[in-house]
């Protein structure tokens, strides 16, 4: 699919963000699920994150 895997951030939430009950087995699996959110320039956004000396534009 041509990614840059810098593009992609996994993260799993259905532990602390459940979207349903985690005491029936309907609701375990409810919360058992991907959710893909397109961010470009994931990189760039990191390097601001971490506090990089010189500034870091962002073009989309």
């Amino acid at each position: 699919y041509h990614v840059n895997p810098l593009q992609i951030q996994p993260s799993g939430r259905g532990e602390y963000m459940p979207v349903d009950d985690n005491d029936t087995a309907e609701g375990r699996s409810k919360n058992r699920r991907t959710e893909i959110i397109m961010a470009p320039k994931l990189d760039k956004l990191f390097q601001m994150l971490q506090g990089s000396d010189e500034q870091t534009l962002v073009e989309n």
